[in-house]
């Protein structure tokens, strides 16, 4: 199959600014995302050899399946359902998907596809919800159910329990965004007020008898990177299809932790502080197959070996980066300068890479007064500093293709950026103070876009430090 690049305005990003800096940062990032691809990845590793599907050492013999499903759910689920679907063919006999973002090339024969929302739920999301009960409700032993899940699943697939509306799911899922609490947090409160999440979608599928295979993209902190990935996973926890590590308590804790008990919707406090033992989410699935595709530490092991091969020094800076954006856009350019003037922590030429999830804090709505997100900010901010790193140049983009509120992947700066958004009159600083990075950005064409990008493993920042000197090229395949 013809490779269609990730990246999809790479010339217009490399019309002006450092190019030679650019052109390597987005190469190393287009190559990432290819090999993150679930595409090609679940390709890599599902066979359907006659009536037998096989998956590393395990095969299933389809032929003892009365029928089979498929269901998905997630940033990255366009691209998983679609090499599920492909690999079946007619033996799939019905697909349900919720995506964020349906884009124009995806087309599907044999699975529905519904537009969920996210980070907020909305009506088409719960509606499908609906339709994936009633396929469950109406399967057998006999059935087999393949399903697909990766980041953003428990705002897509978004049905709450009886009692609670869908309005008092979207307003409490507003004030835990804003409150301050991190996603751990957020997700102890959303599984135990939801039929899906927590790992209630595969309870309700065991309870009709049926197997299961499960294929997910990890994108919190914290688990290691993936090796054999066609190895099943053992001691699997976290969305729909997994059993959940948080408790009632969890979630009751930050509500008061948060100061939201008086703020939330009283139908959810109510719920939640009446639960039993017996309304816990599950806390164990033995009898299901679980197999992940990519984990947060993976795209910067491949981006340095990518980096490597193409004759360039690279680091791993870490994969468990937090905290606020422009903090860390600043950190990142203070690392520039004393790679170009001391070496350390490596010589220049090299690549610098990272992998996390950085936020923006915002105060009051009245702060706000255009569009951006984190990795725009973070870039921005690497901006400002970057006039004293000849050369520099840096990438941020949330892996799955949206930053924050925008249609951007992420930004792309380097040393000259700054001088440029002074010539043409744009204040970067007021940008960041206003949260408005994505007109500036945009003004400035340094917004990096690509759609769906078939993968879900939070941020991915690159940064690239030439030479003190006019760097010669040398050296560099």
């Amino acid at each position: 199959m013809m490779m269609v690049e990730k990246i999809k305005n790479k010339v217009e990003l490399l019309q002006n600014g450092d190019i030679f800096g650019k052109k390597i940062v987005l190469e190393v990032t287009e190559l990432t995302l290819q090999k993150l691809d679930a595409y090609k990845r679940i390709r890599e590793i599902v066979i359907l050899d006659g009536n037998i599907l096989r998956i590393g050492k395990l095969s299933w013999d389809l032929t003892k399946k009365k029928r089979i499903y498929l269901i998905g759910a997630g940033k990255a689920c366009n691209a998983m359902s679609k090499a599920i679907e492909s690999i079946l063919g007619d033996k799939l006999t019905r697909g349900i998907s919720i995506v964020k973002i349906l884009e124009p090339e995806d087309e599907f024969k044999r699975t529905e596809i519904f537009v969920g929302g996210h980070p907020i739920p909305n009506y088409e999301g719960y509606r499908a919800c609906l339709e994936i009960f009633d396929l469950i409700d109406h399967s057998s032993p006999d059935d087999l159910f393949i399903t697909v899940m990766s980041g953003g699943s428990s705002a897509l697939m978004s049905c709450p329990v009886e009692g609670i509306s869908l309005e008092d799911e979207m307003k409490a899922t507003d004030l835990l965004l804003k409150s301050g609490a991190n996603v751990l947090e957020i997700n102890a409160v959303r599984r135990h007020i939801s039929q899906t999440n927590g790992g209630r979608l595969a309870e309700r599928i065991r309870k009709r008898g049926a197997e299961m295979i499960g294929f997910s993209i990890f994108d919190f902190l914290g688990e290691p990177p993936t090796k054999e990935i066609s190895t099943p996973y053992k001691n699997f926890t976290g969305t729909p299809i997994g059993a959940d590590n948080t408790t009632l308590k969890d979630a009751l804790n930050v509500l008061m932790n948060y100061d939201l008990i008086d703020k939330m919707p009283q139908n959810i406090v109510k719920y939640l502080k009446s639960c039993t033992l017996e309304e816990e989410t599950p806390k164990k699935f033995p009898d299901f197959t679980y197999f992940v595709l990519n984990t947060v530490p993976d795209s910067c092991i491949y981006a340095k070996k990518i980096s490597e091969d193409m004759g360039l020094n690279a680091i791993i800076l870490t994969s468990f980066l937090e905290g606020e954006s422009k903090d860390a856009g600043t950190f990142f350019a203070s690392i520039a300068r004393e790679i170009q003037i001391s070496g350390n922590p490596l010589s220049a030429p090299c690549i610098i890479l990272s992998s996390g999830e950085t936020s923006t804090k915002i105060h009051s709505n009245s702060d706000v007064h255009g569009h951006g997100g984190p990795s725009q900010e973070l870039t921005a901010s690497f901006a400002l500093v970057a006039e004293k790193i000849p050369g520099a140049c840096m990438l941020s983009i949330d892996s799955e293709g949206t930053d924050g509120t925008t249609n951007l992947a992420g930004a792309i700066t380097d040393s000259k950026t700054f001088l440029k958004a002074k010539e043409l009159g744009i204040d970067l600083h007021a940008a960041l103070r206003n949260h408005s990075t994505y007109e500036a950005l945009s003004s400035l064409n340094a917004g990096v876009k690509t759609g769906n990008t078939g993968t879900n493993v939070c941020d991915f920042n690159i940064m690239y430090v030439p030479r003190a000197e006019i760097d010669n090229h040398e050296g560099i395949k």
